[in-house]
This record gives structure tokens, C-alpha cells and sequence, in this order.
């Protein structure tokens, strides 16, 4: 199967500063473990930036930018997107055809909201999913700390059955056996 990597809105706003999410440094090494895999065989490798119409993570801003650390290639592609879904109003599906993936391997920030929206229209569109299960991360929220919402959404999205393709929950030191 050919599969792609999506890296979804590993950017210096989101990875620098007080309101970094949790663990950005460990989360980029492990991403970069992914994507240079997929890259020596062959797996396209996509990058996802949010953007804002103004304020934060306006577009060309330093907070938009990839976050330092990590690694991108030239031949690696990237979508702009202004909402939750890297698929709403962006070329991503048809850059996916173009490039004949039949699924996915998504990892990023922020897990319950861009994480979890792309994962779940990626399952509608068709796409299987391999979610790389330390390889996404979020910030805590006055209920939940970063790592029960990661756990939360590894084991919740590997559940869902109802879209027919499925997601398997897999740690970045394992995605070689599936890219």
C-alpha cells in the first residue's frame, strides 16, 4: 500500500514559548525518525501549516513557520489549511491521488482538534490510517494533562469502525514495518 506522512501544524507558534505544547522537543525527534524513514523508501512526506486570517500564525509570520528542529527535505510537499481538517478547502485530497496514497500515517499537534479532525475525514475519504501513537502531542486543558489526551485519542480513534478504513495506533520506533 502506498502510504504518505502527514505532519500537522508543527509550528513555531504551537512548539515555542509558554503556551508550547507538551514534550515539542521529543515529538519533533520522533517525527523526525518517521519522515526520514519514509523518505528512503520512497513515502511521500507532507507537511500541514495552520494559518489565521490575522494575529497568530498569520501566514508568512515567524509563529507559522515550521518549528525548529525539524528536519524537512526539498522534495517534501505542503498545504496551507484555516481550519481543524488539513482536507477542508486545501488540495491535500487530490495531492494524495496525485501521488496514488492509499493511506496514511498522521502525526503532529494538536491531537483532540487538527489531529483528531484530519484523522477522522481521512478515514471517510477512504484513507487507512496509521496513527503514530507518540508522535502527536497537545497542550493540557482544565480537565485533561497532554498525556491523558493523547492516550484518550489513541485508543478512541483506533476504535472507530464505522468509516470501514481503520486506525492503528503505532509508535514511531515501529512505523518502518508499515510505511
Amino acid at each position: 500500500m502506498n502510504r504518505a506522512v502527514l505532519v500537522i501544524d508543527v509550528q513555531r507558534g504551537l512548539c515555542e514559548g509558554p503556551d508550547a505544547a507538551f514534550d515539542c522537543a521529543g515529538i519533533i525527534t520522533k517525527i523526525n525518525l518517521v519522515t526520514r524513514h519514509a523518505r528512503q523508501v520512497g513515502a511521500p512526506v507532507i507537511f500541514v501549516q495552520h494559518e489565521s486570517a490575522s494575529g497568530f500564525l498569520l501566514y508568512g509570520s515567524e509563529a507559522w513557520q515550521l518549528a525548529d528542529g525539524l528536519e524537512v527535505e526539498p522534495a517534501d510537499l505542503f498545504i496551507r489549511k484555516t481550519t481543524p481538517d488539513s482536507f477542508l478547502r486545501t488540495g491535500l485530497e487530490l495531492l494524495l491521488k496525485k501521488h496514488q496514497v492509499e493511506g496514511l500515517l498522521i502525526c503532529g499537534m494538536h491531537t483532540e482538534f487538527c489531529v483528531d479532525t484530519t484523522t477522522r475525514r481521512a478515514l471517510a475519504l477512504g484513507f487507512p490510517v496509521i496513527l503514530v501513537s507518540d508522535a502527536h502531542t497537545t497542550s493540557a486543558n482544565s480537565t485533561l494533562s497532554p498525556q491523558q489526551v493523547i492516550a484518550h485519542h489513541n485508543l478512541t480513534l483506533a476504535s472507530i469502525s464505522s468509516f470501514g478504513p481503520r486506525v492503528v495506533a503505532v509508535p514511531s520506533h515501529e512505523v518502518n514495518l508499515f510505511v
